[in-house]
């Protein structure tokens, strides 16, 4: 066993670790057989694409998994996290239709399907790797044997036969519908590939003309109405004027005749609820071929839909000849100075909306009708029961109403995609037949099968792929052996499925989550209409779903490359170690909400990792250590005569931490972790157990400390290996706990609590609770003595003086530990008193009341005008504060969290002031 470094590198060591781990497959599980007694425990990680690369997001969300998986580890269990990544269609299609474009002036077009489809592997080859390498820097233990892709071949038959499956069950159909559209990729989007981005925009107020003038109940005769929109670029495509029938300032007119500008054309005036009777004029437009919710209103009313724009968002020649050829935004420009010539244009304002734009291409997407392959979602009913039931539980459990309140309102899926990279729609049709004459429930017209027509000559394949979440939606069961179980995949996926939890955001709850859940729930087993509870039970993807926030900056915006407020982990990595990235990370995730990130936060992890070290670092100077190789012959050197107060305190303090981590891991609340680990290492054992236990070291109880100081290093070793498994590796084995040069300190079962008080009492050293309760008064002694000195700026001083007023009961514990008491404290004297000095300041404790004496410790003068200048500040930002709060307009115009903020910090600052004005008092001023 060599010496330990005297400072700790992590960068030479995390490399090495992670390299003998790989080398040993350490992280490899396989199926435990029915009669071995061990349980399984599995994980899928939420597959990145190859197109990605490790961003603050990954850190996160794999380091939970990875505490997980670990922790299950030390528990005895096999577990399995199964690696993967996604093709992540329209993200590396477009990534490579880029480089085409700059580096050969060419499109897709240019080279063909099958062409490209070669150049985008060639990318994934070369790329599609990095993001899983820079997860080993994490050190992530994945069972990388088992690496999974979309598009490898088991996984792209279970795509395909799943598409078969919900077809001819009746849950895919192709219809004609609104989809999200991408002018410039040219494609259908999932919702989760908008990004709504807050715009400046304009209303537009324009007066349309009715066919022939109306005089309502009230007198007035109108001719025209006046309509607001944001896009008059699309008013050639209106078919309808719509009013809220409840709203009587146009009730008269529903029925009657409107003229649309241009193209001139008569069209209804209509009653629908949908329309806001407060928004702009109560009066909408109604553009059916280019807004979802006029779409809705034109199929309840049966408006003709007019599409005046082609698939580049470009206008067609049904906008007119005028409009014809341009694009969207030129003709915006365009209508509205014809409005204008019109006379027909009332005014402009400015408004603020958000407007959806295409997350890949960055253009604003266009609502557009297209022919389009939907999936009408299996067992909805199921899913939401399964949480019901309990067979799923959600951590923390408030995010179970938003996955419930989602499926409420479930609506049918836009599956198909205009791409070439992905899983290609298994639908044929057969040569000859026009489109709009194809009968889908007619075999002659229409194949669907995985392999495709025996006679391929004689059909065409549908050109579009799957939307990507239809494939990953598969995940947890496609990577299990659905849809062939024969022999070890069988095996695999009855010990493996369903997996153990799933760690996620909460932005893919709907997108992911939930699909999976669905997916999952028709297509294991045989085909039933509907489920028992026992066969929801066998039939979710995963009983647990940890769901965590997402990471924004200190101002509370989404972290990017554009923002330039998004840090590269690999430099934190290279900066602060892996390790005490890790630790960071979980450090500042509060439970289910986002987190906010700051580097200084991070090097709290980095701080810990080297106490950690340097902890253990003292410990192998303090004195030689016997057998560490068990946590039995570690119990056995401890002469439980030799124990004292300060031992039975630690050892308990041991045993309640490992009681809490257990209780975190159960009650999934991983950010509780950090805190409970690092108040029992830094504080309780390194801040206050070591340094009282100095002094034994030289006397006959040495070699009981020192099994005790080991015994809990081993613990502590075991609780923070799924947090810091690197450094905790290193010191495993530099300390002597490993068996042997491959016994890694995953393959030890960490002691539960009661584990720990049994091999304790084994040896006769049950832990006194009395002694420990004692100790933890005294502890509370010693913090009220060094903050009375921090007050007054005596905090490094060491020969302050201190007297108390006790019980003889209480004097007598504090009397017979004196010594131990004064070094912590930072004191010179510690004197018993019958009466209180006069003047003196005071602190109130359990076991005593304790004095301070200022007189030979504080320069009063000098600590009188420092004080008297931090009131003086104090003063004025109170005054400047409550002027502030005074203002009416300050408090009604600034939002609410600014005004609360500016109440808080008053309201800290008066304490403050009164903290200082007692602290002055008791200096005689």
């Amino acid at each position: 066993m060599s010496e330990l470094a005297k400072t700790y590198d992590p960068s030479s060591i995390e490399a090495a670790w992670y390299q003998a781990w790989q080398d040993a497959k350490a992280f490899h599980a396989e199926a435990p057989a029915k009669d071995s007694g061990k349980s399984a425990y599995s994980i899928v990680i939420p597959p990145p694409n190859v197109t990605g690369m490790l961003h603050m997001g990954h850190v996160l969300d794999n380091t939970l998994q990875d505490i997980f998986i670990r922790r299950a580890r030390l528990e005895g269990k096999v577990a399995l996290w199964q690696p993967g990544t996604d093709h992540a269609g329209i993200a590396t299609q477009t990534k490579v239709e880029k480089i085409l474009r700059e580096e050969e002036k060419k499109t897709r077009h240019d080279l063909g399907r099958e062409e490209f489809l070669k150049r985008v592997w060639a990318f994934r080859e070369k790329n599609g790797g990095i993001i899983l390498s820079q997860l080993r820097k994490l050190g992530a233990s994945c069972d990388w044997d088992r690496t999974s892709f979309t598009l490898d071949p088991h996984y792209a038959k279970a795509v395909l036969r799943s598409f078969v499956l919900l077809y001819k069950r009746g849950y895919i159909y192709r219809g004609h519908r609104m989809v999200n559209w991408c002018p410039k990729s040219l494609t259908a989007l999932s919702d989760e590939e908008v990004i709504m981005k807050p715009q400046q925009g304009q209303l537009f107020k324009m007066r349309y003309e009715l066919v022939e003038p109306a005089t309502g109940p009230d007198g007035v005769t109108r001719t025209h109405l006046e309509i607001s929109t944001t896009r008059p670029e699309t008013l050639m495509g209106d078919t309808a004027v719509a009013v809220n029938p409840d709203d009587p300032r146009y009730q008269h007119l529903v029925g009657k005749f409107i003229w649309r500008p241009f193209p001139r054309a008569q069209i209804p005036i209509i009653a629908d609820k949908a329309v806001d009777i407060a928004f702009g004029t109560g009066c909408l437009k109604v553009t059916p071929a280019h807004d979802k919710a006029d779409f809705e209103i034109g199929q309840r009313h049966n408006l003709p839909v007019i599409d005046v724009f082609n698939p580049d968002a470009t206008l067609n020649e049904k906008a007119g000849p005028e409009f014809a050829g341009l694009d969207r935004f030129v003709a915006r420009k365009k209508a509205v100075e014809k409005l204008k010539e019109l006379g027909l244009l009332v005014e402009i304002e400015k408004y603020q909306n958000n407007v959806g734009y295409s997350e890949r291409a960055d253009v604003p997407i266009e609502p557009r009708l297209s022919y389009q392959w939907f999936l009408r979602y299996p067992k909805v009913a199921e899913a939401k029961r399964a949480v019901e039931i309990g067979a799923i539980q959600f951590h923390p459990e408030r995010w179970e109403k938003t996955y419930t309140h989602w499926l409420d309102g479930i609506q049918d899926w836009c599956i198909s995609r205009q791409l070439w990279w992905g899983h290609r729609i298994p639908v044929w049709y057969k040569k000859g037949i026009p489109a709009d004459k194809l009968d889908y429930n007619n075999p002659e017209h229409v194949h669907v099968s995985e392999n495709g027509p025996a006679d391929p000559e004689n059909w065409v394949q549908d050109p579009d792929v799957l939307d990507t979440w239809a494939s990953s939606n598969l995940w947890p069961i496609a990577n299990f052996g659905w849809p062939d179980f024969e022999g070890k995949t069988k095996a695999e996926f009855e010990a493996f499925f369903p997996t153990s939890v799933l760690v996620t955001g909460f932005d893919i709850i709907f997108f992911w989550v939930a699909r999976m859940i669905m997916s999952s729930l028709e297509l294991v087993g045989e085909e039933k209409k509907t489920l028992t509870d026992d066969e929801i039970r066998a039939r979710v993807p995963f009983r647990n779903v940890f769901i965590h926030g997402l990471i924004r900056d200190e101002q509370g915006r989404k972290m990017s490359k554009s923002l330039g407020n998004s840090p590269d982990p690999l430099d934190l990595i290279a900066k602060y170690g892996a390790d005490g990235l890790r630790f960071g990370i979980v450090n500042i995730a509060p439970s289910g909400a986002d987190i906010f990130f700051s580097e200084p936060r991070i090097e709290v992890g980095r701080n810990f990792c080297n106490k950690l070290w340097n902890g253990c670092r003292f410990r192998q100077m303090s004195g030689p250590a016997g057998d560490n190789t068990a946590l039995e012959t570690i119990a056995a050197r401890i002469d439980p005569a030799k124990l004292d107060i300060y031992d039975h305190w630690i050892l308990s303090r041991m045993v309640e931490t490992t009681a809490a981590v257990a209780k975190i891991f159960e009650n999934y609340e991983l950010s509780q972790m950090t805190q409970a680990l690092y108040a029992f290492y830094w504080g309780d054992f390194c801040d206050w157990y070591v340094e009282a236990s100095k002094a034994k070291l030289q006397t006959n109880a040495a070699a009981t400390s020192l099994a005790v100081q080991d015994l809990v290093i081993r613990q502590t070793l075991l609780l923070l290996e799924p947090l810091t498994p690197h450094i905790t590796e290193e010191l495993w084995h530099q300390l002597g706990y490993a068996k042997g040069e491959g016994d890694f300190i995953q393959n030890t079962v960490i002691p539960s609590a009661e584990d720990l008080k049994a091999a304790l009492a084994k040896v006769g050293a049950d832990i006194d609770e009395n002694a420990a309760a004692t100790v933890a008064h005294l502890n509370e002694l010693v913090v009220r003595m060094r903050t009375m000195k921090a007050d007054y700026n005596i905090a490094t001083k060491r020969d302050v003086k201190f007297v108390y007023a006790a019980g003889d009961a209480e004097a007598a514990v504090i009397d017979a530990d004196r010594e131990t008491l004064m070094r912590l404290a930072g004191a010179g004297k510690l004197e018993r008193t019958a009466n209180a000095p006069e003047g003196a300041p005071a602190g109130v404790t359990p076991l005593a009341t304790v004095y301070i004496d200022l007189a030979g410790s504080v320069d009063v003068a000098a600590e009188t005008q420092r004080l008297t200048k931090e009131l003086e500040k104090l003063d004025k930002a109170i005054a400047s504060a409550k002027a502030r709060l005074a203002n009416e307009k300050f408090v009604a115009s600034a939002p609410a969290s600014v005004v609360q903020g500016a109440k808080d910090q008053l309201a800290q600052n008066e304490a403050k002031r009164d903290e200082i004005a007692r602290l002055m008092a008791s200096l005689g001023k």
